[in-house]
């Protein structure tokens, strides 16, 4: 302080000076990356709303809750912020703070717990999508990292043969790329969409891929196009049905200008993978999975046989 005994005196920033540092830290704020945590319904939201420094009371509902969070997720994107939505799972949030000595009630512990989701949760950057479309991918892929997990889970206890002693996991996931490789062959140019269902002790194990085989006439076939996430799911699914030795299934969706869309199906069985018959085809594209009554067919879908994709005994089986 000026004038002080012992205190040097100390000159005024300029009002350049300070209008220069107020620019660099705006500038600096934009490259500090943040991460929200997105509760996923109405009874997520209701079980935050017991802690009292959860700012929302009973008058609010999730629709609110909704509304100003995607309000606060366009503020942050205006200033031109990276954020990353991730889902906030208050019963994970509970046995976080139980497990770290932290108290839940309060507005820092949820931020340290918000902080460490990007890692482990299902996160997806924020791109200016409606809060409903997000709150739908987020769901999906969460159920996509369960199924993931799960799958790999499986594989890795799987053990080892009993007959050559090689890891039954390792060698049942090299199998099941090159069973994709061979359905993508032989279902040709177009796009195609495939399911794999194999029920599990824990859950129903579901992959889906969507993949783009170019048609190139009079030149080496072009790799198809797929999204590398999707063909590591789904070869873990097929990998854990192949390794399970139960049953399952497959069905490849085909779409290729100028044509009727086409239905292809297989059944898991003992480690193979088995093409089913066109009426066996119809008879499961054709039936409710829930009721088990029969539903229309589908105008314009041809149901066609399964092709032969497996070898006659591989290794490996269950």
């Amino acid at each position: 302080m000026k004038g002080t005994p012992g205190t040097p005196d100390t000159p005024p920033a300029s009002p350049r000076r300070t209008k220069r540092t107020a620019s660099r830290r705006r500038e600096l704020r934009r490259e500090v990356a943040g991460t929200v945590g997105l509760l996923a319904d109405a009874g997520d939201f209701a079980a935050m709303r017991d802690y009292r420094s959860f700012d929302f009371d009973h008058h609010d509902d999730y629709t609110d809750y909704l509304d100003h969070m995607d309000a606060l997720l366009r503020s942050l994107a205006a200033q031109g912020l990276h954020t990353t939505v991730a889902l906030f799972d208050p019963d994970e949030y509970a046995d976080y703070c139980a497990d770290h000595g932290l108290d839940p009630d309060s507005a820092g512990t949820r931020t340290r717990f918000t902080a460490e989701l990007a890692a482990s949760a299902a996160a997806l950057p924020y791109t200016g999508q409606p809060i409903a479309e997000l709150l739908t991918l987020l769901v999906d892929e969460a159920v996509r990292q369960a199924t993931r997990e799960y799958a790999t889970t499986l594989l890795a206890t799987a053990g080892p043969c009993a007959d050559c002693g090689h890891d039954i996991g390792r060698a049942c996931l090299e199998r099941a790329a090159e069973l994709l490789r061979r359905l993508l062959a032989g279902a040709g140019p177009g796009h195609h969409h495939l399911v794999c269902s194999v029920p599990a002790t824990e859950e129903q194990l579901v992959a889906v891929l969507h993949a783009q085989v170019p048609d190139t006439p009079g030149t080496p076939s072009a790799p198809p196009h797929v999204d590398g996430r999707e063909a590591l799911d789904f070869t873990a699914v097929l990998a854990a049905g192949l390794a399970l030795g139960g049953p399952g299934g497959l069905v490849l969706r085909s779409t290729t200008e100028g044509f009727e869309d086409r239905v292809h199906g297989w059944r898991l069985d003992r480690g193979r993978l088995l093409p089913l018959t066109a009426a066996a085809v119809f008879d499961a594209y054709c039936t409710d999975a829930d009721t088990g009554e029969p539903v229309p067919p589908e105008p314009g879908v041809t149901h066609a046989p399964g092709y032969e994709v497996d070898l006659p005994d591989p290794h490996h089986g269950r």
